[in-house]
């Protein structure tokens, strides 16, 4: 007999330009999603240059765990309705403290356009095609099992990228 079912959360990095998955973590439903930021992060090498994520991951400390990998990394998270600037805004703002500013000066829509915001749909596509071409379900009953199987997911997800990418010559 099997014991109750319990939902995993994937959480991916995806590197918008090149459309890979470039980290992964699998998590239980009691990890917040804030707290793999920094494991994702732990996954990667070389220089962030932008970090976007959904409103579940914001707040200071996101900032702070990004700025630790990567001080020049620009993050672009949507601040929550009731998020409130620092006591620095005027004086010295953070990244967090401008758009909120600029989210209070031009609307949520306005701030989309300005951050480029809309290039987060690259990381919901990745999950698009986890779940399409791999299911929606994983098959190793314990968790580091589970881990397993998603990590060969991601890395058999990439080398289908790799290999259905056109290599695009210009003829003069």
């Amino acid at each position: 007999m099997r014991g109750p079912r319990t939902w995993r959360k994937l959480h991916l990095a995806v590197d918008a330009a090149a459309n890979t998955i470039v980290a992964a973590t699998l998590t239980t439903t009691s990890d917040g999603d804030a707290s793999q930021v920094g494991p994702l992060l732990d996954q990667t090498s070389g220089p962030i240059n932008t970090v976007m994520a959904d409103g579940a991951y914001d707040g200071e400390p996101i900032y702070q765990t990004i700025a630790a990998r990567d001080a020049g990394a620009r993050v672009v998270i949507p601040p929550r309705a009731t998020a409130v600037a620092s006591d620095a805004a005027k004086t010295a703002p953070t990244q967090r403290d401008r758009h909120i500013q600029t989210i209070a000066e031009r609307g949520r829509l306005g701030w989309q356009r300005e951050t480029g915001y809309g290039k987060r749909s690259k990381a919901e596509t990745a999950m698009a095609r986890y779940k399409r071409i791999l299911g929606g379900q994983l098959h190793a009953r314990t968790l580091p099992g589970q881990q397993a199987e998603a990590a060969i997911g991601v890395t058999i997800l990439n080398r289908m990228s790799d290999q259905a990418r056109p290599n695009s010559v210009r003829i003069a």
